[in-house]
């Protein structure tokens, strides 16, 4: 077991509910997604997984240690989890910090005090992956949003974690850049990787995600099950929001029709 969601809670300023009362275990080696509707809680579980909020009520552990401010603060487990675990934001304008994209893609490294020859074979070889070698001397805010979701998942993927955390992958992006970043995360996955997604974008479920999780309105896990079982189930999906609802007219009548744009398959 990876990680372990134990009754956990979390509220925005004490007030502004996020999550409630959420139970779920995630393997090592699991290729996952949460489903959900505009503030359902998605993000934060997230950010919770990456250690970057804590409960407020529960107990969340990773790697078989209980992850709080305590555990993360300084000394080796800190090194440890954060060179095993990364984060992709939905926003790469909140991810790159750094003036140009060489410089992102050490700053990680940096952190993890690897040496520089072990910090230049590893970016050399995400730039090629992810065919970003001649944006290395840009500036970031030169930067097309195709290019600095790339340089965005360079940076995670420099510290080679264990485990890829993704928050809307594929939000923004054209087909082609989002083809190639699909691609990016069922090779990561083939390599033993696991890999945690939030989408609202269902045609592209079957391919970053072997088991679904709902979450609800009310910030609970409302469902779980395979990508084809929860796919299927046509009402769930709408009963949380995850149809979109398209108006036709046909003669002189107007309907009102579910769309979900799902893959059709081979």
């Amino acid at each position: 077991m990876l990680f372990e969601f134990e009754n956990v809670s979390f509220s925005y300023l004490g007030k502004f509910p996020a999550l409630n009362d959420i139970n779920l275990r995630i393997n090592a080696g699991e290729k996952i997604a949460f489903l959900g509707a505009n503030g359902s809680g998605k993000s934060t579980l997230l950010s919770l997984a990456a250690g970057l909020v804590y409960p407020q009520k529960g107990i969340f552990r990773a790697f078989g240690r209980v992850i709080n401010e305590d555990t993360l603060n300084g000394g080796e487990f800190r090194k440890y989890f954060r060179s095993k675990v990364g984060i992709l934001f939905q926003n790469s304008d909140t991810q790159l910090f750094c003036p140009t994209v060489e410089e992102e893609l050490y700053f990680g490294p940096k952190q993890l005090d690897l040496s520089y020859d072990k910090m230049k074979e590893s970016i050399d070889k995400v730039a090629e992956v992810l065919n970003i070698n001649k944006l290395l001397d840009r500036p970031i805010y030169r930067l097309s949003m195709g290019e600095k979701r790339r340089v965005a998942i360079a940076s995670i993927l420099v510290v080679e974690p264990e485990v890829l955390i993704l928050d809307e992958p594929t939000a923004g992006l054209d087909p082609r850049t989002c083809a190639e970043l699909i691609d990016l995360i069922s090779l990561y996955h083939q390599q033993g990787k696991t890999v945690i997604s939030t989408t609202q974008d269902l045609h592209i479920l079957p391919d970053i995600a072997d088991k679904v999780y709902i979450l609800s309105e009310a910030k609970t896990i409302a469902a779980c099950g395979n990508c084809e079982d929860i796919l299927s189930d046509e009402a769930l999906l709408d009963s949380h929001n995850l149809i979109h609802v398209h108006r036709h007219k046909h003669t002189h009548d107007w309907h009102r029709h579910p769309h979900r744009h799902i893959n059709p398959g081979p």
